[in-house]
C-alpha cells in the first residue's frame, strides 16, 4: 500500500503517526500488537538480544492508540 513504510523495528515516532490516515494506524496497530506478543513469548522462552525491543514497541502502540483516540473525540 502506498504510504505505509515497513519499519524493522515497528518503533514510530509522533511525527510519523499523525501523517497516517486511521486505515494506516488500524494496521500498524494490528501489526505492532502481534510483534509485541511475539516478543513477549520469545522472551519468556528464551531471553532476548535486545529486550528494549519489547518497550519500544509497547510505546508504539500507545502513540497509535492515542492518535485514534484524538480523532474520535474530534
Amino acid at each position: 500500500m502506498p504510504g505505509i513504510t515497513k519499519r524493522k523495528n515497528c518503533y514510530m515516532k509522533q511525527q510519523e503517526v499523525i501523517k497516517l490516515s486511521n486505515e494506516e494506524l488500524n494496521e500498524q496497530l494490528v501489526e505492532n500488537k502481534k510483534k509485541y506478543s511475539e516478543l513477549k513469548m520469545a522472551h519468556a522462552v528464551s531471553p532476548l538480544e535486545n529486550p528494549i525491543q519489547i518497550k519500544t514497541v509497547r510505546k508504539s502502540i500507545a502513540r497509535i492508540m492515542t492518535e485514534l483516540n484524538k480523532r474520535d473525540n474530534k
